[in-house]
């Protein structure tokens, strides 16, 4: 990997921080240096770069919250060049870590070598730490919050571990599942020809995959940015096995999405506060990553809300009201899948760009579901009729394939390679009795 671009980089810090001290130290005058070193050789980090074009004093500070993770020595070294006998140097800023043996720049450090004694100056790199910034926008970094009365710039500098991953190695894992990041990543081998949904449903995913493909031109080579939300939100509605995760799934596969199912189990939390914390953590990890976030089951979080009757109805209605800021903001694809469309609050489904529902298959698509349903290596017997069963039975997709899964593996099992009429029935009864249903 060429790293001679992020070489160049901290050798040029190296110097703006050695001028720094020998101006603060009177040893020299100050120049003004505005110009960015760094070698556009196609490596990540001059990629990042060239992306992003920061200013002077961004790239710095770019440097400077890099460096401890590459360098650990870097700045004690530069420190110890002026003060041979150790001591201290409280305009430098920076703290210790717990295990890290280094100096970890802080936002006074920044200020310092950016800034020196100059007061207007100052203020202005510290506005660079602010909320309007691209830095925070981005999640690039930020500085470490601080306990109340202590300075705010005397944070440590935090650059967001996926940041530094892709500037350092080029690539950026995709996150695991934790208590900090309750979702999975979904894929699927299968194909929109694997799946068979309703015309009318189609056509709407259609219109989905259409906004994905588009909609970086439409808010901002046709300026549609100042007058609609930056992302979109849509409802899957309709009975367990309906298609509504494969859809999501397949969404995300031909558009090039990383797809995210959200566990509503580890967000929701009965202690006052922690919902909206569970919901935030989450948001700003998928802020800007062109993610397609799936809700399942979304009933549990985004329910009617209540009269508000006491302090839990309060809070509950609170957490609804911070979903929804939260939802129209995020930049992205969001999708809500419920059993019932009746089940959703009716302040979010108005947010909705679209409602879709996924319908029991009709007889028709369940002959074409059947029809898919089992593998080549299988001989179907002689007196199955799949158009008889298909009309027979009301089943979902999913059902279907159960149903195909069974017999598959009693086939194995007993050293056939044949679907006998008997078997089948005998696993649609069983499918039945699963779902507590009567054949």
């Amino acid at each position: 990997m060429e790293t001679q671009s992020l070489t160049t980089a901290l050798n040029y810090l190296h110097s703006v921080i050695t001028a720094r001290f020998r101006i603060f130290l009177n040893l020299d005058k100050e120049v003004i240096i505005d110009e960015i070193a760094y070698v556009n050789d196609g490596s990540p980090f001059s990629d990042f770069l060239n992306q992003n074009r920061p200013s002077f004093n961004e790239y710095i500070i770019i440097l400077m919250a890099v460096t401890p993770h590459i360098q650990p020595n870097f700045f004690n070294k530069i420190i110890s060049g002026f003060l041979p006998e150790g001591g201290d140097f409280p305009e430098f800023g920076g703290v210790k870590a717990t295990n890290h043996r280094g100096i970890i720049p802080t936002g006074e450090t920044a200020q310092f070598v950016l800034a020196g004694d100059d007061l207007a100056k100052k203020l202005e790199v510290q506005s660079l730490f602010g909320t309007g910034h691209w830095f925070y926008k981005k999640h690039i970094l930020s500085l470490q919050p601080m306990p109340e009365g202590e300075p705010g710039m005397s944070g440590k500098i935090i650059l967001d571990a996926e940041i530094l991953e892709a500037i350092t190695t080029g690539s950026v894992k995709k996150p695991r599942f934790s208590i900090d990041f309750p979702a999975e990543h979904i894929e699927t081998e299968m194909d929109w020809d694997d799946v068979v949904l309703h015309p009318s449903t189609l056509q709407q995913i259609r219109e989905i995959e259409n906004w994905i493909t588009h909609h970086s031109t439409l808010l901002g080579d046709w300026g549609m940015k100042k007058r609609v939300k930056p992302g979109y939100r849509a409802l899957f509605y309709g009975p367990p096995g309906t298609g509504k995760t494969l859809t999501a799934t397949l969404l995300g596969k031909h558009t090039g999405k990383d797809v995210f199912r959200i566990d509503l189990s580890r967000v929701v939390s009965k202690y006052i506060g922690e919902t909206e914390k569970n919901l935030s953590r989450l948001f700003d990890k998928a802020g800007n990553k062109n993610w397609i976030l799936f809700f399942d089951e979304a009933d549990a979080l985004f329910g009617k809300r209540t009269d508000i009757r006491d302090a839990h109805d309060k809070y509950a209605n609170q957490e609804v009201a911070y979903l929804l800021q939260r939802i129209e903001s995020f930049d992205g694809l969001v999708i809500l899948a419920t059993n019932q469309r009746g089940n959703i609050d009716d302040a979010f489904a108005r947010r909705f760009q679209a409602m879709i529902h996924f319908p029991m298959p009709q007889p028709n698509e369940r002959l074409d579901i059947w029809n898919k349903a089992f593998p080549t290596q299988i001989e179907i017997a002689k007196n199955i009729d799949f158009q008889q069963i298909a009309t027979r039975y009301e089943l979902s997709g999913a059902g279907i394939v159960n149903i195909a899964n069974f017999c598959c593996i009693e086939i194995l099992a007993s050293n056939s390679n044949c679907l006998s009429l008997k078997m089948l029935e005998s696993a649609i009864v069983r499918e039945y009795v699963k779902e507590g249903r009567v054949v």
